[in-house]
């Protein structure tokens, strides 16, 4: 069967990379994904599948059903790709640039929606050959609060028929092409975004004892906030607590009525998460009152930590090293960023593995996130056959 897939991946391969070259130059940001949807059901479509469409809106599902019976023919996998873009503005010139003005795959979701109709098509040639059901799931918005995860789920993705493990890749710039990566246990963090207003009494500069300063208040509020994390975290448990926006709209000699903060907490255990964030709240409001003034604290709910199901996992990477050899399998440390694939690890268990794509001696070095983004498309040749032969070997688990 690895034969089978790893040729019919290189027949495949400069159709995925057309594929991925036609969504790159169209990208659509989250929630707005409806020509991006309607390519990838069209896409299934011509391969003889019935794609359900409109799933949260603008996600699509499809079903491939194994030909061959087995005393694991009732099990069901799910294998996930995102398609949603980022606002950001292209600055890559290349032939398959962007052409909607400040909006760009620069997360890698046009990869990931290729690799999986792609692997669509090497499972659909093979059905014959193997037993189960993979569920395609294409989901929209991984980059924006709620998480196109959460709505999917909401929407019953996991269920009819129910997979019994969900499978996704993304792309991973600082992993040379060519070889994949995986964590057990713990992987992602969750994130909740902070929005804090500090209240109180502006002025002239030179009259300080005649104002309640918010921009001092606000200053000893988000030093004091640090001992949260090096004071009251578990030691164990990782944990990141980041303010990237300070606005103290005055000037040299005006002090202002408020001041506005935002930032973002990460951990990976949801209990402490819930725990940090209370005591968050209590120490910013509390002492904005002592100091004379007021805090308004906000947090706006973001994913769930991502928990990659160890056993899953073990045997996934197995898998990976009978697919590409164990030269080209590396361990993945913890990552404090965030990802929506953490809902479905917090109801099924589930692997998330990263696909290199980085090519120094061609300048392909740029991280997710950023203007210059771009892969090694021959990570369009790996991608698809890996997920395909993972997909196959996790369906024939007794």
């Amino acid at each position: 069967m690895i034969d089978s897939i790893k040729s019919l991946a290189q027949q495949f391969a400069d159709d995925a990379v057309a594929t991925r070259r036609h969504l790159h130059a169209h990208p659509e940001l989250s929630f707005h994904e409806y020509q991006t949807a309607r390519y990838v059901a069209d896409q299934l479509k011509a391969i003889g599948l019935t794609p359900q469409e409109g799933v949260a809106n603008t996600g699509v599902v499809a079903l491939i059903e194994g030909r061959k019976p087995g005393p694991t023919s009732h099990r069901v996998v799910g294998l996930r790709a995102d398609m949603d873009a980022l606002p950001i503005h292209e600055a890559n010139n290349v032939p398959y640039k962007s052409t909607v003005e400040g909006v760009m795959h620069a997360c890698g979701h046009d990869v990931h929606t290729a690799s999986l109709l792609t692997t669509a098509r090497i499972l659909n040639t093979l059905r014959d050959e193997f037993s189960g059901t993979v569920k395609l799931v294409f989901q929209p918005a991984e980059e924006k609060a709620p998480g196109g995860a959460s709505l999917m789920i909401a929407d019953g993705v996991l269920q009819n028929p129910a997979p019994v493990g969900m499978l996704g890749q993304h792309v991973a710039p600082n992993i040379p092409v060519g070889k994949i990566g995986f964590r057990e246990g713990m992987y992602m963090a969750s994130t909740d975004e902070l929005y804090l207003t500090v209240r109180g009494k502006g002025g002239h500069g030179a009259m300080p004892d005649q104002l309640i300063d918010p921009v001092l208040i606000a200053s000893h509020i988000i030093v004091a906030l640090q001992q949260i994390i090096s004071r009251n975290r578990p030691p164990a448990s990782p944990s990141v607590l980041s303010f990237g926006r300070f606005i103290a709209d005055g000037v040299t000699n005006v002090i202002p009525n408020e001041v506005k903060i935002e930032g973002t907490f990460r951990c990976m255990n949801e209990e402490w998460r819930e725990e940090g964030l209370r005591r968050m709240q209590k120490l910013a409001e509390g002492m904005a009152e002592a100091m004379g003034g007021s805090c308004e604290f906000t947090r706006v709910k973001g994913y769930p930590f991502l928990q990659n199901h160890p056993e899953l996992t073990r045997r996934t990477r197995a898998s990976a090293v009978a697919y590409m050899g164990a030269e080209n399998v590396v361990d993945l440390d913890l990552w404090m960023a965030g990802e929506d694939f953490a809902f479905y690890s917090q109801v099924v268990d589930s692997c998330f593995y990263r696909l290199g794509t980085r090519n120094e001696s061609r300048g392909i070095v740029s991280g997710v996130h950023t203007p210059t983004f771009d892969i090694d498309e021959s990570a369009l040749t790996v991608g698809p056959g890996l997920m395909a032969w993972l997909a196959v070997e996790e369906l024939g688990n007794k």
